[in-house]
């Protein structure tokens, strides 16, 4: 369903006719999505494929709602809303045990 490939470069076009604090919070975004993409092997399968799409971790990097999400997975949106909240629970525990 979503190709786990993430780009975290960011290229001279993206940024050029930007305000500087545009800039700033564009490669805030690419650091913050690429500390989740690297921690996505603590995730089992459905709670990747929940949280790819929903970050728009995928190439392309479309973030998709939950009821997006629920119908290309066949299960209801408040299934997917449990299954994004289990699996963020466990990349902040491992963010915070990171930190430490």
């Amino acid at each position: 369903m979503f190709d786990l490939a993430l780009s975290i470069t960011i290229t001279l076009i993206e940024i050029l006719g930007t305000e500087a604090d545009d800039v700033v919070d564009k490669v805030q975004l690419k650091i913050e999505k690429s500390k989740i993409y690297r921690n996505l092997e603590i995730l089992d399968d459905r709670e990747k494929e929940v949280v790819v799409g929903r970050f728009g971790l995928e190439l392309g990097g479309e973030e998709w709602t939950q009821r997006e999400i629920a119908k290309e997975l066949g299960i209801s949106r408040s299934y997917v809303s449990r299954i994004e909240k289990r699996a963020l629970m466990k990349l902040y525990h491992e963010f915070y045990k990171a930190k430490r």
